[in-house]
């Protein structure tokens, strides 16, 4: 996996092999998948390529399909399914060995000026106070930290607390929830398409795990058998994905072998910049 920002535009940087088409790099990985936050954000950078400013993402809605193939690049076809004075919106398929493995569909809106609301932002501990996530690793499966660390060294996370029995967090109201710091690690550039496209990248890591919060089991843990199912952004004000943001997730149910996790995403001013929402498979095992 990309392990610095340089490595992560890289990865975003799709070749254009055709109108309309796109193709996709892989990384270096130990993953016996496709990351599905890659393919969503190379999805997105693919829809993007064909519309034009000041036109920017403004929600994003998907479906995993199939795991990817790490060994074999993606091939990506955009449909031009409307272009308003005000939206635009494309189709996009991710293709491996001749078959989908992800469809999204994404909203492209003209900046406008409009009514203003937002939730407040929790009272938390900045991330220079909160844990490490990699120090956690390295505590709790010393075993699996350096494997760890490098297939996700993009990224910097900080833990504040979850819902666990004992936890930090209260869970009368929500007995599914998480919080952490993340950022991408080292410095993007100032395009507003690669912070939303990194964002994207980040998003798919650690929300379908607050499904987990209640129930003790770890989403990398052999008990579970995990995949994302579908997974929707809304991108509400501009952002730097490359300066802190908190991520704060609650799993409002899980039945059915299923868990639907919701993040809101705040900037460390304040700001409610981006909503996250997924549903994902989490079937026990054994």
């Amino acid at each position: 996996m990309p392990r610095s920002a340089d490595e992560l535009v890289e990865l975003l940087d799709l070749e254009t092999i055709d109108v309309n088409l796109f193709r996709g790099i892989q990384p270096d990985t130990m993953l016996q998948r496709v990351f599905g936050g890659q393919v969503a954000a190379q999805s997105l950078v693919a829809g993007a390529r064909t519309v034009d400013p000041p036109l920017s993402v403004h929600s994003l809605h998907s479906y995993f399909l199939r795991p990817g193939d790490p060994a074999v690049p993606i091939v990506y076809d955009v449909e031009r399914m409307r272009d308003g004075r005000s939206f635009s919106t494309r189709r996009i398929v991710a293709r491996q060995h001749g078959r989908p493995i992800y469809f999204m569909t994404a909203s492209f809106q003209v900046p406008e000026e409009g009514f203003e609301h937002q939730d407040v932002m929790p009272v938390v501990p900045s991330p220079e106070d909160s844990t490490d996530v990699a120090e956690l690793f390295r505590r709790e499966s010393p075993e699996r930290a350096e494997e760890w660390l490098t297939e996700w060294a993009v990224l910097e996370m900080r833990a504040v607390g979850d819902s666990r029995q004992g936890g930090q967090l209260p869970n009368d109201e929500h007995p599914a929830h998480s919080r952490l710091w993340m950022r991408i690690s080292g410095k993007l550039d100032d395009d507003e398409l690669t912070h939303r496209a990194a964002f994207t990248y980040a998003s798919d890591m650690t929300l379908l795990g607050s499904a987990l919060v209640p129930h003790g089991v770890a989403i990398s843990s052999p008990r579970v058998q995990s995949a994302s199912l579908d997974h929707t952004v809304w991108f509400h004000r501009p952002f730097r994905a490359d300066e802190w943001w908190l991520y704060d997730q609650v799993s409002p149910s899980a039945s059915g072998a299923r868990g639907l996790g919701i993040g809101r995403v705040f900037a460390q001013d304040g700001r409610l910049v981006a909503t996250v929402a997924q549903e994902g498979l989490i079937r026990p095992r054994g």
